[in-house]
């Protein structure tokens, strides 16, 4: 037909597969002038490929398909200029998101880093001044065992998704120093994520600044009860009281890896 397009034409010029211009179709935001009715063949006109380039720019701008129908339904200078102004505050929001996003993501990316040298020697023992730290939380059910550890887990990240929270991508816990003394390394009381200072949900504590004794645990988590005994023989051995309980940062985890044998968790605890 002169003057017109085949729906193949269409999708070789503007590199745009058929399925999606028949599906432009059906829900008439883009339908062709022109359907044969002995076979159903799809033809565009001319002056349609500018309006084609309209909604595959705008869609490139973000707007979805439905704002676009909306906006080119009856569209003119004023109400596009309004409608990408718009945009611009909706991609701007998108930015800074992302910028959070990827200082997380490099803060994960740095500890994973920094844990490589204490993977070489797992008795290394630290002694650092931290500064100050906030969690999210939530309270792990008794018995302790690793089952109520990682539904707290996943409680703690659906907070944070649903809030839209400003967390790490990491998790953690917190194990009573009496679990410690009494040999229950694993029974962790509280599940945790770090995350930015926050003040939009009620369970977010903050973890003061202070002097810290820590070792990274190179491992499976069932085996952390060695490095707990290294820190509880290093604090003795150089005169330390422990004031906390015990805060456990993973480093390597089932995020990061699928062999348990490269997990890696922090152990910190404060003292004097």
């Amino acid at each position: 037909m002169e003057n017109f397009f085949s729906i193949g034409e269409v999708s070789k010029y503007q590199k745009i597969s058929k399925q999606t211009l028949i599906f432009y179709d059906k829900i008439g935001l883009f339908r062709p002038a022109y359907v044969d009715p002995d076979n159903g063949y799809r033809y565009y006109s001319v002056n349609q490929i500018d309006h084609l380039d309209t909604i595959l720019i705008m869609k490139k701008i973000g707007f979805s398909l439905n704002e676009i129908k909306a906006l080119m339904q009856d569209y003119n200078a004023d109400s596009s200029l309004i409608a990408l102004k718009k945009q611009v505050a909706v991609i701007d929001r998108q930015i800074e998101e992302l910028r959070l996003i990827r200082s997380r993501v490099l803060h994960r990316c740095e500890q994973m880093e920094a844990s490589k040298v204490y993977h070489r020697d797992e008795s290394a023992v630290i002694v650092e001044d931290v500064e100050t730290q906030y969690i999210l939380f939530r309270e792990v059910e008794k018995p302790y065992t690793l089952k109520e550890i990682s539904i707290a887990t996943k409680k703690c990240f659906a907070d944070s998704f649903q809030e839209q929270l400003p967390i790490f991508f990491q998790s953690g816990v917190i194990v009573p120093f009496q679990h410690i003394q009494e040999g229950r390394f694993t029974e962790a009381v509280m599940a945790f994520l770090p995350i930015e200072k926050n003040n939009s949900a009620p369970n977010i504590k903050r973890l003061p600044p202070g002097k810290c004794v820590s070792i990274y645990h190179v491992g499976d988590y069932l085996s952390i009860g060695r490095s707990y005994q290294k820190l509880l023989n290093f604090c003795e051995t150089n005169s330390l009281k422990i004031l906390s309980d015990a805060y456990e940062f993973c480093i390597n985890d089932y995020i990061t890896s699928h062999d348990e044998n490269e997990y890696i968790t922090k152990i910190m605890l404060y003292v004097k």
